[in-house]
């Protein structure tokens, strides 16, 4: 377990820190490091979410559930009143070319990969067998939480909508990560649970990619 925090510590820093190729090959380094812990523990793909029994019905949760999100975020979208939640104004300069690079590469290889097998596969797999599930869903959500102060240091001054609540001053920065952290560590409960109920990696996994990726297409759109 402190081998696991060790490297999701490095990893969380590094993948901040570097961009392009260079982030994405160590977005997979890390999940195969993460895989290999898991094993040399004594865990198996199965504790997972990866076993080969479970990818169909991982997959139907999955498609389900992107489904969903693209429709709830197309309404959301519509719907003036909550139209600004969408806008970004990292989405500025962006060309269609590198929308696309970014929803079918950077975000299933660059974020879904890593902090599913890390947060909801590795962290799960690692804790449940000896402390139980509630305890192996509060530990990895804590972490998944504190996981995105790092990427949230700058998103209030990013989102309209969020610079309105919390201003752009030092104070409100900070109170901007910490309503992020607490938002994600919920948000990793849910996708514990998910994890749990549909027996496979593949459904968290599809959800979390189409909360991300939808998110940069809506955005996009109403630039």
């Amino acid at each position: 377990m402190g081998l696991t925090v060790a490297v999701l510590v490095a990893a969380n820093v590094l993948l901040n820190h570097w961009t392009g190729p260079l982030r994405l090959l160590a977005a997979l380094a890390v999940t195969a490091l993460l895989l290999g812990i898991l094993r040399w523990a004594g865990g198996t793909l199965a504790d997972a979410g990866l076993a080969r029994g479970t990818r169909a019905r991982g997959a139907r949760w999955a498609l389900a559930l992107m489904a969903l999100v693209a429709a709830v975020y197309a309404v959301g979208a519509l719907v003036p009143a909550t139209r600004s939640l969408f806008e970004d104004q990292r989405y500025a300069g962006m060309s269609g070319a590198e929308l696309a690079v970014r929803v079918l590469v950077v975000v299933p290889l660059g974020t879904v990969l890593v902090e599913e097998v890390a947060f909801r596969g590795v962290l799960p797999g690692l804790v449940r067998p000896a402390r139980g599930t509630v305890w192996a869903t509060t530990v990895s959500s804590l972490l998944f939480g504190l996981w995105h102060v790092l990427p949230s240091l700058r998103l209030s001054a990013a989102k309209p909508a969020l610079t309105s609540v919390f201003g752009d001053s030092g104070p409100g920065a900070v109170l901007a990560v910490a309503a992020a952290v607490l938002f994600t560590a919920a948000g990793g409960v849910v996708l514990c649970e998910l994890r749990r109920r549909s027996g496979s990696l593949l459904a968290p996994m599809g959800l979390h990619w189409a909360l991300n990726a939808f998110g940069y297409v809506v955005g996009f759109v109403l630039r």
